[in-house]
């Protein structure tokens, strides 16, 4: 090959889709999510949150001529993808029995309202209790409170690292560092994988 040929090598096409949401990046000044590849094209920051967000435009595509970009949110557990599988895994359950437990179970009624002693279609559902437990046990295994806010912001709340970077003022590793020892704590306690022996 002559050196003109392999100077005018074109680069590899983009993923399908990858170029449009460039193109929506750049028309809303989203420019943060995108870095430039060896052909000096902006690309998608692989790896990242942001860059697993779609973004959708309405009026036919064109932000230029007003129109209304949406962000489709993902999942934080999916999104970093540096988790394991037992960490994301760890952090659904403890989601879903967070969910469980907050659903309203109780029925406000009058004081004077005469309470009957059975269970028959009356207080809170034996499966809102046991979430509850589950997830009260699950928090104490957690056991500091650092790590138990990230968990919980992140799992139960759907904050990302990066807002909660924000939020917090501390550096995004540390809070990423703190999800993860979470969540291998999380693992743990519902016995999806062993402790690890400290290093000695």
């Amino acid at each position: 090959m002559s050196k003109k040929t392999a100077q005018k090598a074109k680069p590899p096409k983009l993923p399908t889709g990858e170029a449009e949401q460039v193109r929506i990046r750049k028309a809303v000044g989203h420019d943060f999510a995108l870095k430039d590849d060896a052909f000096g094209r902006k690309r998608l920051a692989a790896g990242t949150l942001e860059a697993r967000r779609v973004y959708e435009v309405s009026n036919n595509g064109h932000t230029a001529t007003g129109g209304i970009v949406r962000v489709r949110n993902v999942d934080p557990l999916i999104g970093i993808t540096s988790l394991s599988r037992q960490q994301r895994e760890a952090g659904m359950r403890y989601r879903e029995d967070f969910r469980v437990s907050a659903q309203d179970g109780v029925k406000p009624m009058a004081l004077t309202e005469r309470v009957d002693g059975g269970r028959i279609g009356g207080g809170v559902a034996d499966r809102i209790l046991s979430a509850g437990r589950a997830y009260a046990d699950a928090t104490r295994a957690l056991a500091h409170w650092e790590v138990s806010v990230v968990v919980q912001k992140v799992c139960c709340y759907g904050e990302t690292v990066k807002s909660l970077a924000a939020q917090t003022g501390e550096p995004r590793d540390v809070l990423s560092k703190l999800l993860k020892i979470g969540l291998d704590l999380l693992a743990v306690h519902y016995g999806m994988m062993l402790m690890r022996r400290p290093r000695g």
